[in-house]
This record gives structure tokens, sequence and C-alpha cells, in this order.
């Protein structure tokens, strides 16, 4: 039995390479580690790295790690936020989640975020006929649009569209000790702020003032497991923890039309897809063949054992997502885009960990997937019936860049 306490010294430290890397550096370590598991510092701690289906269910146990202290202060000072939701483990967890759950994972609301996703967005990309976009630009406006309509943010259209450049600035320089982070960090504080503003007005209004069921209200009026109200601060976290993913389905949508011009015959079959099945195997396989997260972490609850070795408390785990959606042993031909992999009664939908894995209801799985699948399903079956072309630019992916995207954004000019 190998003992993790000390298992690398800290020269060894992975934190640089990881940053110079970025996709592909836990992917390449697993490919060459023998026992399917990889040992290394971040940031000075101790660190494991874990894939595949069983190392999903021992990380999702609840007894074997937990979120609190487990994401560092950059982190939470640009993506996530202080006092979210993924910083909280047991009741605190649940109860601040089952808010989320309310909202994210009732069919109707889903559906109604996704007409509205479908009604911007073809009235923001078929408005400018002939003009040369950015399709990550428009993408990420439209979604924002659609979002703060759902969830009952009475904002006009030039707050939502400083809104949604401030969440894709969170997403772009989470990761990144750059100018990107400090764009990141002035971004989150100026819509934690406005934001916070918003949910004490509310609370100040009649009951009667704010959409029913919206997320808005959802998340001024939700007592914690404390009984108490949000902080307002707080309560603009969690706001943003719906807004801000939604918004960075962008990203996805992007690599959507990279995969419709790259494999075109793909577009035919959107068209004519009539109940939405295909749209949907599309979605899934734009989350599983493209880079979005490359893994996701937590501590070690207390003393563990994995495949006979130990794992100290307070060491480091990592689930690696991008490497397991890549996998030969988990997937035919991993680096071919085949949405039919997606289809038929033998979908292998348990294997996907795009955006996390185990139960969203009990664990720290993103509740927002059905909101992601559905948009994403939306928005590529409304560029396959789009008529426009692509002009000269660069569609490179950069691996090393986290988050990454073409790197010309996927310009597109709309024929009328």
């Amino acid at each position: 039995m190998t003992l993790l306490r000390h298992p690398v010294a800290p020269w060894h430290d992975s934190t640089l390479a990881l940053m110079t890397q970025g996709y592909a550096w836990l992917p390449d370590r697993m490919r060459v580690a023998a026992d399917g598991t990889v040992r290394t510092h971040l940031l000075g701690r101790p660190t494991i790295a874990l894939r595949g289906p069983e190392a999903v269910a021992f990380f999702y146990d609840k007894a074997h790690v937990v979120r609190a202290a487990a994401l560092p202060d950059p982190v939470l000072d640009t993506l996530f936020g202080h006092g979210a939701v993924h910083t909280l483990d047991g009741r605190a967890h649940r109860v601040r989640k089952a808010m989320f759950l309310s909202l994210l994972k009732d069919a109707d609301g889903v559906a109604a975020l996704g007409a509205l996703v479908r009604g911007r967005f073809l009235a923001a990309v078929t408005g400018r006929p002939w003009e040369r976009q950015v399709l990550f630009d428009t993408a990420a406006e439209s979604l924002a649009l659609a979002v703060c309509d759902w969830a009952g943010l009475p904002l006009a259209d030039t707050a939502v569209a400083d809104l949604s450049r401030d969440c894709t600035a969170m997403v772009d320089g989470f990761a990144s000790p750059s100018p990107r982070h400090v764009r990141a960090h002035r971004a989150r504080a100026r819509q934690e702020q406005a934001l916070a503003k918003l949910v004490s007005d509310v609370r100040a209004t009649r009951a009667d003032a704010v959409t029913e069921g919206s997320a808005l209200g959802a998340v001024a009026r939700h007592r914690d497991a404390d009984g108490a109200l949000l902080d307002p601060r707080i309560a603009a976290v969690e706001l943003l923890n719906v807004i801000r993913p939604t918004i960075a389905i962008a990203w996805l949508v992007t690599f959507a039309a990279h995969a419709l011009h790259r494999w075109p015959h793909h577009c035919e079959l959107l068209r004519s897809g009539t109940d939405g099945g295909y749209a949907v195997a599309f979605a899934h396989e734009v989350r599983r063949f493209y880079p979005f997260a490359p893994f996701v972490g937590g501590l070690a609850a207390r003393d563990l054992t994995w495949r006979g070795e130990e794992i100290a408390k307070d060491t480091l785990i990592l689930l690696d997502l991008y490497g397991q959606n890549h996998d030969p042993a988990l997937w035919t031909n991993p680096y071919r885009f085949d949405p039919h992999r997606f289809t038929g009664p033998h979908s292998p939908l348990d294997l996907l960990v795009a955006q996390g894995g185990g139960d969203p209801a009990h664990g720290h799985r993103c509740p927002g997937e059905d909101i992601t699948v559905t948009a994403l399903a939306v928005i590529a079956t409304e560029l396959a019936r789009l008529d426009f072309d692509v002009p000269e630019q660069d569609l490179a992916i950069p691996l090393s860049r986290i988050p990454t995207l073409p790197r010309s954004g996927f310009e597109l000019i709309l024929r009328p």
C-alpha cells in the first residue's frame, strides 16, 4: 500500500505545467500513469487525480470529498463568488442547492427558457444581414437577454449587454494569472454590487412586484439552513450562478458552429429532425468532444483509500473530465465527432462528465445541465437552418488556453 501523504517532492509542483499546457496537462499525465492515477502538487498542495466511472462514484461520495475550502481564492474572486453554493457541504449545501433545483429542474421552466433563447438568438443573428459578426459575442448577448427575461431581472438592454460582457469576462479570466484575471475580478465586483442592490430593492417591494417563480424572487426570498435570508451580496452571487453559466453556453454554441462548418452533413440531420432527438444528441456530443471544463476538484474529507493507496485528509482530489470524455477505454473512436453515439436505447450518457458527474439532486453536479443541453440544441438547430458564409479566419482551438475557443470566435456573414 503506497502512502500519499508526501507523494511528490514540492519542487514537482505542477501549477506552472497546468497553466502552460491547459487541457492537455492532465490527460498527458494520465497516459503515462501505470495505475490510472496521477500524483503531484498544485499550488503547493498534495494532489491526486482520478478518472473513470468508479472514480466518479468515489469523487461524488460526500463521505469522501468536500468542497468547503477546496476552491482557491482566485477562482472564487472571479468564477463562483465567495459564499457560493459550490463552497458549502452537508445540510447547508442541500438547503441552498434545493433553491437551484427548484428553478433549474422544472421541465416547463427549462422549455420556457429554451423558447426565449431561440427568439433572442434569431432576432440578434438575423438582424445583421451581410454584416460580418462574431458568433460568440452574438450568442453571449442573446443568452444574457433570454436568461434575464426568464429570471425576472428588470434590466434595460444596455445593462444586459454589460452583464453579458462581465459574465464572459468572469469565465474567461478565472484560470489565468494575467490581465484576463484582473478583468474578471473587476467584472464580478461590478455585477455583485449591482445585483445586491437589486435584491435589496426587491425585498423592499410588495411580494407581487416580482414575477412568480422567477429566479430573482426565489433568491431574494430564500432562507438558508439557519433560517435567515441570504445576505444581499451572497444573493447576488447566487443570482450570478444562474446567469453566468447560461451565458457561458456561448462557448458551446461556438463549438457547435465549428462542428457544423467542419462536418456540414450534420446540418441536414438537424434540419430534418422532427422530435429534437438528434439535436439533443448533437448537443451532448459537442459537450463531450470539445474542451470546456478540464476537471473538477475537492478535498479529501478524511483519510481515504483508492485502489489500495492511502489518500491523506485534505489532499486535493481531481476528477479528470476532459480526459474521461476522450478515454478510448470508454468511447469508441473518441476523437471522432459522432452524435449518433447518443442516439438509441444504449446512449452512454452515464459516462459523459462534461459538467461533472454524480446526482445533481444530492451532490455537487451542476443542476443547470438540462438548460445547457436545451439551449445548445435549440441554437444548433437554428444555425443548421440559417444560410451563412464563413469567411477566411483562424478557427484553430488552442488547448493550452482555459477556457478555449476558436481564435476568431467564429465569424460568419448571414445571407438574408
